[in-house]
């Protein structure tokens, strides 16, 4: 009897949920048998990278201290022009919310996907993860100028 109860606690200890992450960088629950991307935002598989600067053309962006409220204003009206129709700033709809962007990706990627969104779709891994996140709908290519995408990227600071 001592043997059975003791048994069956064994049993009940080692299926208690805990979290571990391996060194892929995968955190596995195993009480809700999800595995989770380490270092994603809450409600995300898709990790931060700030050091990634994507695919494309740009390969350095200096947004200097202060905002250009110009640029900016030119780029709220690209973007409620271009862009509202997926993003919106502060919620998710077909695509992800724009608020707090540069938190979590890194100026350049952020041109390199408004300026080059098909290849950095197929090449990218973090475009490739939102992808996959958001129901494999692709983004659009919005044919930007690159002063468009740099005014875009100055409103997106705003946020």
């Amino acid at each position: 009897m001592k043997y059975t109860l003791l048994l069956l606690s064994l049993t009940l200890l080692m299926s208690c949920g805990s979290k571990e992450e391996n060194k892929k960088g995968f955190e596995y629950n195993r009480t809700t048998k999800e595995v989770k991307k380490a270092n994603a935002p809450k409600g995300s598989e898709v990790p931060i990278d700030l050091s990634n600067k994507g695919i494309g053309p740009i390969k350095s962006v200096d947004f200097g201290s202060s905002i250009d409220k110009d640029l900016a204003s030119l780029g709220e009206t690209t973007f409620k022009q271009k862009c509202t129709a997926c993003h919106m700033p502060d919620r998710k709809l077909i695509g992800p919310a724009m608020s707090g962007l540069y938190e979590r990706r890194s100026p350049e990627w952020v041109m390199n996907m408004l300026l080059n969104p098909t290849e950095m779709l197929k090449q990218d891994p973090i475009a490739s993860a939102l992808l996959k996140e958001y129901n494999n709908v692709m983004m659009l290519n919005q044919n930007l100028s690159e002063e468009e995408a740099r005014a875009i990227s100055e409103y997106l600071r705003t946020l």
